[in-house]
């Protein structure tokens, strides 16, 4: 059997929470050797189902770094470490001997990766890494419509997972540089930048922007979420409307009735019978209703309890869900890995018990360079300069995974209809997955466009999308179709639910996959409905270990010469958030924190407080900070409320922080105040350059800091065709091919005025 793709690096991880651990056991799970050092510093419950997931199969250290001893330790293991994770911010990293320029003096292969809860050049990079403190001051709590006026309590810790798998690739990304130019260095990643990935689709500014650019996608769009006569929920995307029971049902209403039912919402993009199609769903269970969806291709999923999903043998049969042997719990089922690469990711085995002393050192284990070195000296370049991607996906996932991969510097050649992306028609959505890229239209699966789809994987080192691979298979960029015409080729795509099982190549979107792994039901708070996360999770998490996967085939090929094909899907990425409970061998579920009915947080220690002028939101998670708010505000609830409410925000702030108790404003309406701020400008957040159709274009900016190293950030998104005429002649055709392709509707070359189909 292959040996696993990273079997020859070493990680030390030091960090807390979910974000760096995450991070560890992905490397660990493609094969890295990973030490976890804990110290007495750290709060983590180490008894809890979240820590037992995210650090099994790692070898655990106990050191107290203020100790010679412990820092000797640390200090002989970093010695023989390719990588280091932690979340330390910089002070404390500079306290203990870990700043960047002192690691690098000691192991200057050593590849580090840091998760704040800011970017490291932004005034907040001091604060604590805690993910509801960072989605409040940034502003994203306002963002998520609620059961109730102003901003809510987010339940589920998108921005911690997501940050995980940034820190992974910002690792991987690092590892291929330095088998180019032999140095290790920086990867550095914060919560906040990974909060800010979804808002890439809402946050944008533009110097002429088009009606629909500027109408953007509203919060108080409906979402077709409706109640079923079993009292289930079930949550659709698209019209239902061409379903039999449903078309039935519409015709049995007449126009007059569906008109009034649909009167009742406001407009949706998605469903133009809204209203009715939610009357109507409550006429039937909701497991008859998802499974005649299903039968007619329509995409549908129950919201179903947290923790459901591990019973799944969708999730199952594609590794999602995995049997593991817990010391405590007995064989429980866990979230398994979320990706497939060859060799495969492997689960480790269950958490272990922590060691008394450390490992001894051993040389860091420097992969051989490549045969032709890049870097000239002293010209830094991107992580990923020369790689080159062929970007055929649609939609989100796909689009965002080959913009990162952009971003890390590889050229990306983006590929779409003639007509356009389907996305195109939400603008600033589309704008937000795309910028880096060359873009070319071709009619893909005609005859006479097979020539260019040949030159084109020929150029490529990868190809990624996420279309569906029935219809794949018809267009000829399957797997097969692909690897014939280029061997070495890394092929990824992003399915839905998974390469195997029944529902392989079924249809499916983020929201179900909230539906299906609890998060709708744990979102709405006790008592409440559903509620979906607009910020689009599923899609950027399956974006990211797309990513994850295609670094880690490509790491490999620089070693080996072979391409191969990964998978990544929207089900598999989404279900290790569901890590915070296990199924038991009875099949129940353990407990988690439930959000309350007002949806202000999960504790009188974590969660929103109004205060007369505005509200604020604490995150006390030790003893100390848990009793100097009861100090300061009161034991319960209650006391605390009227405490918060009798007060300015600001002064509660300054009373606080001056206790020692973590706490941040809760901003609202930010979009702007975000483009607007220089600090976020400094600290890298910010991205400007000049779009063919909207002039001066503004987006979220970096998601790593290379320190050394750049990001390219300086291509706007392509306008429809912008580059069709740039790219044939660098392929080699001449004016005569590139007219008879025009001329047969295969490709378009002059970008029309809106930029949109």
């Amino acid at each position: 059997m292959d040996k696993p793709i990273l079997h020859q690096i070493r990680v030390i991880e030091f960090a807390s929470g979910i974000a760096g651990p995450a991070a560890g056991l992905q490397l660990s799970e493609a094969g890295a050797e990973v030490i976890r050092v804990e110290t007495p510093a750290m709060s983590d419950d180490t008894d809890s189902v979240l820590f037992s997931v995210l650090n099994r199969g790692k070898q655990r250290l106990a050191l107290d770094l203020d100790t010679p001893a412990g820092k000797a330790a640390l200090a002989s293991l970093l010695k023989g470490a390719d990588v280091l994770l932690h979340d330390l911010t910089p002070a404390q990293a500079a306290a203990h001997g870990l700043d960047d320029g002192a690691l690098a003096a000691v192991n200057p292969q050593l590849v580090v990766s840091a998760i704040g809860g800011w970017p490291r050049r932004h005034p907040l990079a001091e604060a604590p890494p805690r993910e509801t403190l960072v989605l409040a001051r940034l502003g994203l709590l306002d963002e998520q419509p609620g059961h109730r006026p102003g901003p809510v309590f987010v339940r589920m810790p998108f921005a911690g997972w997501l940050a995980a798998w940034f820190s992974a690739i910002g690792v991987m990304a690092r590892l291929v540089a330095r088998r180019r130019d032999g140095r290790g260095g920086t990867a550095h990643t914060s919560l906040a930048q990974a909060a800010l990935a979804p808002m890439s689709m809402h946050w944008s500014r533009a110097e002429r922007p088009t009606p629909v650019f500027a109408k953007g996608l509203s919060k108080d769009t409906p979402i077709p979420l409706h109640r079923c006569a079993d009292g289930a929920w079930v949550h659709v995307h698209y019209s239902p409307d061409k379903a039999p029971w449903m078309a039935e049902a519409l015709a049995g209403m007449g126009p007059d009735a569906v008109a009034a039912e649909n009167a009742k919402y406001p407009p949706s993009h998605v469903a133009p019978n809204f209203g009715a199609n939610k009357a109507i769903m409550a006429t039937r269970p909701a497991c008859d209703w998802v499974r005649h969806f299903w039968e007619h291709d329509v995409a549908a999923q129950v919201a179903a309890p947290f923790g459901a999903i591990y019973a799944s043998a969708q999730a199952r049969a594609n590794g999602y869900v995995v049997e593991v042997e817990d010391r405590e719990r007995g064989r429980v089922l866990q979230p398994g890995p979320a990706y497939l690469t060859q060799p495969p990711p492997r689960v480790r085995g269950p958490l272990a018990g922590r060691d008394p002393a450390p490992l001894p050192g051993a040389p860091a284990t420097l992969a051989a360079p490549a045969p032709a070195p890049l870097q000239a000296a002293g010209i830094p370049m991107p992580p990923l300069a020369g790689m080159k991607v062929l970007d055929l996906g649609a939609y989100l996932a796909g689009p965002f995974a080959t913009m990162l991969l952009a971003d890390l510097g590889a050229e990306v050649i983006k590929v779409e209809p003639p007509a356009g992306d389907a996305m195109r028609r939400l603008e600033r959505i589309f704008a937000g997955t795309q910028r880096g890229k060359l873009g070319v239209a071709l009619k893909l699966g005609e005859a006479g466009a097979q020539e260019a789809l040949e030159k084109l994987v020929r150029w490529a080192d990868v190809v990624h999308h996420n279309i569906r691979l029935p219809a794949a298979r018809k267009l000829g960029i399957d797997h097969a179709a692909l690897s014939r015409i280029n061997p070495a080729l890394v092929f990824c795509h992003i399915s839905s639910y998974g390469p195997e099982g029944e529902q392989k190549d079924w249809p499916g979107f983020d929201q179900l996959m909230q539906a299906a792994c609890g998060w709708e039901v744990e979102c709405g708070g006790q008592g409440n409905p559903p509620m979906w996360l607009r910020f689009g999770v599923g899609d950027y998490l399956a974006a990211l270990s797309s990513v994850f996967a295609v670094l880690l085939a490509h790491y490999r090929r620089l070693e080996t010469g072979e391409g191969q094909m990964v998978a990544s899907s929207l089900l598999g990425a989404t279900l290790p958030t569901v890590a915070e409970a296990v199924m038991l061998p009875d099949g129940a579920i353990t407990p988690i924190a439930h959000l309350d009915a007002a949806q202000t947080g999960l504790s009188p220690d974590h969660r929103l407080y109004g205060c007369s002028d505005g509200w604020l939101a604490l995150a006390a998670f030790d003893g100390r900070e848990r009793e100097a708010l009861a100090q300061l505000a009161g034991a319960t609830v209650r006391e605390r409320e009227a405490w918060f409410a009798a007060r300015p925000r600001e002064l509660a702030l300054e009373a606080l922080r001056g206790a020692g108790v973590p706490s941040e404003p809760v901003l609202e309406s930010q979009g702007e105040a975000f483009l607007d701020d220089p600090a976020c400008a400094a600290a890298g957040l910010h991205a400007r350059y000049r779009h063919a159709v909207y002039g001066e274009l503004e987006q979220v900016g970096a998601y790593w800091d290379f320190g050394d190293l750049p990001l390219k950030l300086d291509r706007p998104p392509p306008a429809l065709g912008e580059h069709s005429a740039q790219v044939w002649e660098r392929l080699g055709f001449g004016p005569a091919q590139v007219d008879a392709l025009e001329r047969q509707g295969l490709t378009v070359l002059k970008t029309p005025s809106t930029g949109n189909p």
